[in-house]
């Protein structure tokens, strides 16, 4: 059974994808009360679910019932991978940030699923069996390059 938090995901995504801009303004009161929750569990959705380095933008405005606008964020292949390499991506990463990563380059179509899986299974903590003070910084390194071989 999926948890509140992914069905509150897919309804936006669902939004922003059938919507013919690249916004949605939506009223968060209005959204917790379709989906019988309170108004911090749509803030918890929207702070981590709808991030920049997940290829969108949050906007809100005070007052009105909540009233938030979610941009998704115009990217090219090239430009948005380099730009998560050299200026997103720092020199240690989590395996959480970097799946992270890895959604939005198999969301946006620039990676397949099974690219998606095997760049997984090589960022994560298991595979990576080394002391915790390198771990990250390793990952990182290992990120980088699987990203800028998928560009070239």
């Amino acid at each position: 059974m999926a948890r509140l938090s992914d069905i509150i995901e897919n309804f936006i995504k669902e939004m922003l994808e059938s919507n013919d801009k690249n916004y949605l303004e939506i009223q968060r009161n209005e959204l917790a009360n379709l989906f019988n929750c309170a108004p911090s569990q749509i803030n918890y959705v929207l702070t981590t679910r709808f991030t920049v380095n997940r290829g969108y933008y949050i906007e809100s405005k005070r007052g009105g019932g909540g009233c938030i606008k979610i941009t998704r964020i115009n990217i090219d292949k090239n430009d948005y991978i380099r730009e998560a390499i050299w200026n997103n991506i720092g020199d240690e990463v989590t395996q959480q940030d970097a799946e992270g990563y890895i959604d939005i380059f198999e969301e946006r179509g620039f990676i397949t699923e099974r690219e998606a899986k095997l760049m997984k299974t090589v960022v994560n903590d298991k595979t990576l069996n080394l002391p915790s003070e390198i771990k990250d910084l390793i990952r990182s390194q290992i990120l980088k390059s699987m990203l800028i071989t998928m560009i070239e």
